[in-house]
């Protein structure tokens, strides 16, 4: 298996956790996004994934896109530990956490979205974070409400092992920080993440252990 991704996105981030947490090994190849216009928007790469975005797991020959049809193909073919439950309305409530992060907070602020905003829109850096921590604020107290208020929440976003939603969750609260957006509001999403990130496939998976982790100037 490659993955190509990048050390910063999210979304790449969702996918590095769950082949750590599967414990599958895998090729990692660099594509950075911001180095010479972006190299995701290069022919070869194009030619994987035509929306010129990462992640892309190659398997064999398939070249398969989008983070959650990632994970959900690797739960399929490498079934243990299980990243959805059985149970089908588990199984819903799981993937309902996962998209509202995915599909709901994260979009609003990809890095092509923020370029926009500060290129052709013109925004200043300031009110390009005002947007930022809007949407955040507001995706993360509907997050923090529904995982508080459900008895199905345990140690992780259900239950006490890592499923689909904490591959979601814990990049996207690395995002925030990275934008230093406040999340001091949301004890229970912290809780999670501090019982996440003591798992080695957590550690593992974090933006600063990648090989192309960008090292701080000496």
């Amino acid at each position: 298996m490659k993955l190509y991704g990048y050390f910063r996105s999210s979304a790449s981030y969702r996918v590095r956790i769950a082949l750590n947490l599967k414990g599958l090994t895998y090729e990692y190849v660099a594509v950075h996004l911001t180095r010479n216009g972006g190299e995701q928007f290069g022919a070869e790469y194009r030619s994987m994934n035509p929306q010129a975005l990462v992640p892309v797991l190659q398997d064999g020959s398939h070249a398969l896109t989008q983070s959650l049809a990632i994970i959900e193909y690797l739960d399929e073919i490498h079934p243990q530990p299980p990243l959805l439950p059985r149970d089908p309305v588990e199984r819903a409530r799981v993937r309902a956490l996962a998209l509202n992060i995915a599909c709901e907070i994260h979009p609003l602020n990809n890095l092509r979205v923020l370029q926009y905003l500060t290129g052709k829109l013109g925004l200043t850096e300031e009110v390009k974070n005002q947007w930022y921590h809007h949407w955040i604020a507001l995706g993360f107290q509907a997050l923090e409400t529904q995982l508080a208020n459900s008895q199905e929440t345990g140690k992780f976003c259900h239950g006490d092992t890592p499923t689909l939603a904490d591959c979601c969750l814990i990049p996207q609260l690395t995002n925030a920080r990275r934008f230093k957006g406040d999340v001091s509001a949301y004890p229970t999403l912290l809780r999670i993440e501090r019982n996440c990130n003591e798992l080695p496939a957590f550690q593992r998976a974090a933006p600063d252990r990648q090989p192309d982790a960008e090292r701080p100037q000496k």
